[in-house]
């Protein structure tokens, strides 16, 4: 398959979700909520647009582990298929595991915890930091002899199949929920409750938990999210605080020891704290007023464009140019950016939008260069630079009322 076809995953994954939300709807429920389904699409559709640029290299990194270290030369075939599911699965147990045992793993897949909703929008709260992390767990397997096209296809596999448990709409499978990792099952692991806490760590087999003891039954109604709510849907803070708290609490400390303590020991031994020290410098806290449903309109607008952006980045990439290629990232990330830095009412939004107004007109004059579109931009430079103060009112104004 052409890896743009990959692009139509991503229309497919939203009729899921709508379909996700009418049933919740017809059921009486409300399992959506407008920021934080924001939150969670923002990150999702960073992490898809950094896959772009990152399956190359995964796939290159997989195949040079298994050309010049591959232990075995394994050949396809249906025992050797099975083998490479379950391996990877036991893989991902560990990674993940340890990804809620070690604060320096915590800290790229916490943003996958943070959403206090549980739909099908949360599985898209994956990072490239996470991606990055998983793939050194993975490199085992070209390592024992696997190829990277049998890696590729099984890991494509293992990706989508979690998409399918993060959600409320289903109940209990069944037999299915001996062998499987089930909606049920999951709900558990997002879960806050104290008894539900690092439990059923299985991506696709839930005997690994049982295997190892980190099985638990979905019982009462989960709470969902941190055990110490992230109280902020800005892109940025979301990806980054805890490495700030991480950092912030190895400035407290004196020797390497302490320090390598705190990176490899586990989440409770952070400082409560510490996160409270952060916010205060960090994050401003807002109240909701008349004006907030035009801000929800302006980033539900954003939010459409960034996903018919990202199909057509993804469909197209292999016509774009290089130069293309960056400008149409930076200026989709800076538009995420922007996006939680509208539901939070952050001062400094304007600037993101000078920003994406240049990349616009940078994107412009290098696919269609002419003398009247360079001019333009220094027009436009020279304005902004000379009525900044008028456009912030006048911006503000617009949008906030």
């Amino acid at each position: 398959m052409h890896t743009k076809y990959l692009a139509f995953a991503i229309p497919l994954f939203l009729v899921f979700m709508g379909l996700e939300y009418l049933i919740s709807k017809s059921q009486g429920e409300k399992f959506y909520r407008f920021k934080d389904t924001v939150a969670n699409l923002t990150i999702g559709i960073a992490e898809r647009l950094l896959d772009c640029f990152s399956i190359g290299i995964f796939y290159f990194y997989y195949d040079f582990l298994e050309k010049h270290l591959g232990i075995f030369d394994i050949k396809s075939g249906i025992f050797s298929w099975i083998a490479l599911l379950l391996l990877t699965d036991l893989l991902w147990y560990w990674y993940h595991r340890l990804g809620h045992e070690v604060n320096i793993l915590w800290s790229v897949h916490i943003v996958h915890h943070q959403s206090e909703e549980f739909n099908f929008t949360v599985s898209a709260r994956i990072t490239i930091f996470q991606a990055i992390a998983r793939t050194f767990f993975w490199s085992i397997l070209p390592i024992i002899g696997f190829n990277a096209d049998m890696i590729s296809i099984v890991l494509l596999i293992h990706g989508i199949y979690p998409f399918f448990t993060h959600t409320r709409t289903v109940g209990k499978l069944g037999f299915l929920e001996y062998i499987f990792v089930t909606p049920s099952h999951h709900r558990v692991h997002h879960a806050s409750n104290e008894q539900y806490l690092d439990k059923n760590y299985s991506d696709m087999f839930i005997f690994w938990d049982k295997l190892f003891g980190t099985f638990a039954e979905e019982q009462e109604a989960p709470t969902y999210g941190l055990t110490k709510p992230l109280k902020s849907y800005s892109f940025l803070w979301q990806h980054f605080h805890y490495l700030l708290e991480l950092i912030y609490a190895c400035r407290q400390t004196k020797s390497l020891s302490e320090k390598l303590k705190i990176l490899l020991g586990k989440p409770e031994t952070i400082n409560p704290n510490v996160r409270q020290e952060l916010e205060k410098r960090f994050i401003i806290q807002y109240k909701e007023n008349q004006n907030s449903k035009r801000v929800y309109r302006y980033v539900t607008i954003q939010l459409i464009g960034l996903l018919i952006g990202l199909f057509l980045i993804i469909y197209f990439l292999e016509y774009l140019d290089t130069t293309s290629q960056v400008l149409w990232s930076f200026f989709i990330l800076i538009s995420l950016i922007n996006c939680g830095a509208l539901l939070e009412q952050k001062r400094w939004i304007i600037y993101l939008e000078v920003i994406r107004l240049i990349l616009v007109s940078a994107l412009l004059q290098f696919n269609y260069p002419s003398t009247e579109i360079l001019l333009g931009i220094g027009c436009s430079g020279f304005l902004i630079v000379a009525f900044s103060k008028t456009l912030k009112n006048q911006y503000f104004k617009l949008v906030f009322g």
